[in-house]
């Protein structure tokens, strides 16, 4: 028997619970967001399963605060123990079952801090997704008018004030205009990512595992506080093949009958994280 145990299917406001009780009755609870904690305050803590996904760490962090044990599941290893259709009660049952299993795989469960450092991260990500997409525009539109910028935004930057002054002829006062607002609008999107590299450049230096993590050959700030952040203080990794593994990182199995068969790598879980350590490793290998 599993006694203590609860599968909680999340959501925005509505809250799904499992759980089988001393005497083996199955319990099913349907709960609003203002009720969940009332409903686990006034149990017996125990073990609470969750799967992974968004606000999972923020009620796990209010579990903890209640006594409880709580372990976060990648959805993919949950959807393996789900019994017939899909729905929220079903899918509660199958974190319940899902987390009963003495070999469960877990999702390290971040603090507030780890949180705000991927915050920075996918700020930052995003800035540079609208500047790429602006200067690109900016180069298409002027390509299309006889003027070619070379390919990178230090050469966009140097190159756009000459062009802006000395192109009345092939730039009409309209374009022009056009131009200088969206060249200003991108060199605000500069200044903020440069902004956000300060920001990381003082985790890095202030937070203890991103600072040691820097001292690895190929590992600058951002890889190491969004490592940092990524990994924190949990121990849900056997090893550094364990982590690279969970990252893609690794080459992808398919082998049977005894012989061995390897893949490329697997490329699942943290892409951004990935590509990031693919960048360091790069450039530890050309120096």
């Amino acid at each position: 028997m599993k006694f203590n145990t609860y599968g909680l299917d999340i959501a925005k406001n509505v809250f799904h619970v499992f759980t089988i009780t001393e005497d083996g009755e199955i319990l099913k609870k349907k709960l609003s967001r203002t009720h969940l904690l009332k409903y686990f305050a006034k149990r017996e803590p125990g073990l609470v399963g969750i799967e992974a996904c968004g606000s999972s760490h923020h009620w796990a962090r209010e579990l903890i605060k209640l006594d409880y044990d709580v372990i976060l599941m990648n959805a993919k290893h949950v959807k393996a123990y789900l019994k017939g259709n899909k729905n929220d009660f079903n899918d509660a049952e199958a974190i319940f079952d899902a987390v009963s299993q003495p070999n469960v795989r877990k999702v390290g469960i971040k603090t507030i801090e780890q949180q705000d450092i991927q915050l920075i991260h996918s700020l930052r990500q995003e800035l540079v997704k609208r500047r790429t997409a602006m200067v690109n525009q900016i180069r298409g539109h002027l390509r299309e008018r006889g003027i070619v910028i070379p390919v990178s935004i230090n050469a966009f930057l140097k190159a756009m004030p000459e062009i802006l002054e000395n192109n009345d002829e092939l730039l009409s006062q309209m374009s022009l205009s056009l131009f200088r607002q969206h060249y200003e609008s991108m060199k605000l999107i500069d200044e903020q990512i440069k902004q956000r590299d300060k920001e990381i450049a003082l985790l890095c230096k202030t937070d203890e595992l991103s600072h040691r993590l820097s001292q690895v050959r190929g590992v600058g700030p951002m890889i190491a506080t969004i490592t940092a952040a990524d990994l924190g203080k949990s121990r849900i990794y056997e090893s550094g093949r364990q982590y690279a593994a969970s990252l893609g990182l690794v080459p992808g199995q398919h082998s049977t009958g005894g012989k061995p068969h390897l893949l490329g790598i697997s490329k699942r879980g943290n892409k951004y994280i990935r590509t990031l350590l693919i960048h360091g490793a790069r450039a530890a290998l050309i120096q």
